[in-house]
């Protein structure tokens, strides 16, 4: 499997499971991704919630996303992605429209401030189907 094909199964499937550490203890919990290209892997939190602190303090993560009877699962270290055109970009994508309330319930500043957008660069890949599950993982560079 190729990049591209891993970017374009990412994109075609945009939910994920996310793995962060907390402390000693890994925490997962559901995404929903914006974009996967060459830039990076790209979703979005709240700086008020758990997993921008935890991002704060250890910045490895592991994605793993399912489709088409496969598994992929992308590790790499998240950075934290402060372009306000690229927020404005993501608030007014179709698939945001739950992001507007929030955006207009406050100061752009404060908007600004508040909504994180999160990058995964230049991760590794492995994949995962019920048929090489016995053979050796391949990694595949992003």
């Amino acid at each position: 499997m190729t990049k591209e094909q891993v970017f374009e199964l990412m994109n075609k499937n945009p939910s994920f499971h996310l793995a962060t550490i907390d402390g000693n203890f890994p925490r997962v919990r559901g995404m929903f991704l914006y974009r996967a290209d060459r830039d990076g892997v790209i979703f979005h939190t709240g700086a008020y919630k758990d997993l921008y602190r935890q991002v704060l303090a250890c910045q490895n993560a592991e994605l793993c996303f399912n489709g088409q009877n496969m598994q992929i699962r992308v590790s790499g270290c998240l950075e934290i992605v402060d372009d306000n055109a690229l927020k404005d970009e993501i608030v007014n994508h179709p698939t945001r429209a739950f992001l507007q309330g929030w955006r207009n319930s406050t100061t752009p500043e404060e908007f600004y401030k508040a909504f994180v957008v999160l990058r995964l660069k230049n991760g590794t890949a492995v994949t995962w189907t019920a048929e090489t599950n016995l053979m050796p993982k391949v990694e595949i560079k992003l």
